[in-house]
C-alpha cells in the first residue's frame, strides 16, 4: 500500500532546460514567447525556454492531467494499474508502463521516452515527490536524473492539490475551462456533506487500515482528505501517537485495536475489503463497538486528484453519515 509501507544505470538523455528558481513570479504561465514556468509543491518555480511536452507522470497524476488533455508518455503506479481505486475510469492506451509497484520505475525504459519533465505529488512530511521518497530502489530515484521533478502538494486539502494540477495543466497549455463547472458540482456535494454532519454533531470517526498483524489508524494531520472532512464539520479522531518514523499512522498490536471507541470506522479503500477481512479475523474485533455493529464503510485514502472523483466519493459519505448513529458509544 503507496502510503502505508510494509515496505546504477547511466543515463544519458536530451531535455529541455528546466531550473529551480525562487525568483520567477509563482502565477507565471506559458507565454506567447513559448517560456514555461511552474511553482511546485516543494516551493520552488521551474522555469523552461519552451513548454514541456514528454511528460513522465505519477499515475494519479497522470490520471489528472488526462482530464485536461494532456497525455503522458510513460507513467509509474503504486500497484497493479487495473485494479487501483484511484486509477478507475483513467485510459492509459498508447501510455509506456513504467512500474506497477511502489518504489520500482524502470529508469532504463523511461530514459528512452526523452522526457522533459517528470510529475507526482509533493509530499511535505516525507520531503519528496511521488515515487522517488526515501525507501524506493536506488536506481528508480535515478528518474529524477532525466529532467526536473515537479507536481503539486499533498498539503492541507485536496482542494488545493486539484487547483495546483489545474495551474499545472494551464501552464502546459491546457483549457482548463472545464473545472469551474466540475467545481460547481463539488461545492454542491460539500454542502451536503456538511449538512449531514451538521445534523450528528456527536458523530466520531476513525480512518484505519488494518494489515497483517497491524491495527493502522491515519493520521489526518497527513491525510488532506481527512483533513477536508474535519474542517467540514466531521469529527475524525487524531490518534495519540503517530508512528515517529511515518507519522501518516498510529501502528496498534490487534490486541490494542479497541483503544479507540468511534461511532463509525473509515477503511482505507485502497485494500478494501481485504483489510475488513484482516480485521473479522481477529478476535478483538467483537470489542470494537462500532465494527461489531457494522457501522463502517470505506475512505477515499491518498488518491483524490480530480473534482468528479472527490465528489462522488464525497456523496457516497454523505449517503453513510445519514444513516450513522452519532450515539452508538456514548
Amino acid at each position: 500500500m503507496r502510503r502505508l509501507r510494509l515496505l546504477p544505470i547511466a543515463l544519458t538523455v536530451g531535455v529541455a532546460l528546466l531550473t529551480g528558481c525562487t525568483s520567477a513570479a509563482p502565477d507565471d504561465a506559458a507565454s506567447g514567447d513559448g517560456a514555461w514556468s511552474y511553482t511546485s509543491g516543494d516551493g520552488e518555480t521551474y522555469t523552461a525556454d519552451e513548454v514541456p511536452t514528454r511528460i513522465i507522470a505519477h499515475a494519479y497524476a497522470a490520471k489528472v492531467l488526462m482530464e485536461f488533455g494532456i497525455k503522458p508518455v510513460g507513467i509509474y503506479a503504486d500497484g497493479d494499474i487495473d485494479s487501483d481505486v484511484g486509477l478507475q475510469g483513467a485510459d492509459f492506451e498508447g501510455v509506456e508502463i513504467l512500474g506497477e509497484e511502489w518504489g520500482k520505475i524502470d529508469v532504463e525504459k523511461a530514459a528512452g521516452l526523452a522526457p522533459d519533465l517528470i510529475v507526482g505529488d509533493w509530499w511535505p512530511a516525507e520531503g519528496g515527490y511521488s515515487g522517488l521518497e526515501d525507501g524506493v530502489e536506488e536506481s528508480s530515484k535515478k528518474l529524477a536524473e532525466l529532467a526536473p521533478v515537479v507536481g503539486a502538494a499533498q498539503g492541507d486539502s485536496i482542494v488545493e492539490l486539484i487547483e495546483g494540477y489545474a495551474e499545472l495543466a494551464e501552464s502546459l497549455g491546457a483549457d482548463t475551462s472545464v473545472i469551474d463547472e466540475q467545481r460547481a458540482e463539488f461545492d454542491t456535494a460539500v454542502e451536503e456533506f456538511e449538512a449531514a454532519v451538521a445534523a450528528k454533531p456527536g458523530l466520531t470517526a476513525l480512518a484505519i487500515s488494518p494489515y497483517e498483524d497491524t491495527y493502522a489508524v491515519a493520521v489526518p494531520e497527513h491525510a488532506p482528505e481527512l483533513l477536508d472532512l474535519q474542517s467540514w464539520g466531521l469529527d475524525v479522531i487524531d490518534p495519540a501517537k503517530p508512528d515517529p518514523e511515518f507519522p501518516y499512522w498510529e501502528s496498534l498490536s490487534f490486541e490494542n485495536a479497541d483503544s479507540y471507541q468511534p461511532d463509525v470506522l473509515l477503511f482505507d479503500d485502497r485494500s478494501y475489503p481485504a483489510n475488513q477481512e484482516t480485521l473479522d479475523a481477529q478476535p478483538i474485533a467483537k470489542d470494537i463497538t462500532a465494527y461489531a455493529a457494522g457501522a463502517y464503510t470505506s475512505w477515499p485514502a491518498y488518491w483524490l486528484h480530480t473534482y468528479p472523483d472527490y465528489t462522488e466519493q464525497l456523496r457516497n459519505l454523505t449517503d453513510f453519515v445519514n444513516e450513522a448513529d452519532e450515539n452508538l458509544t456514548d
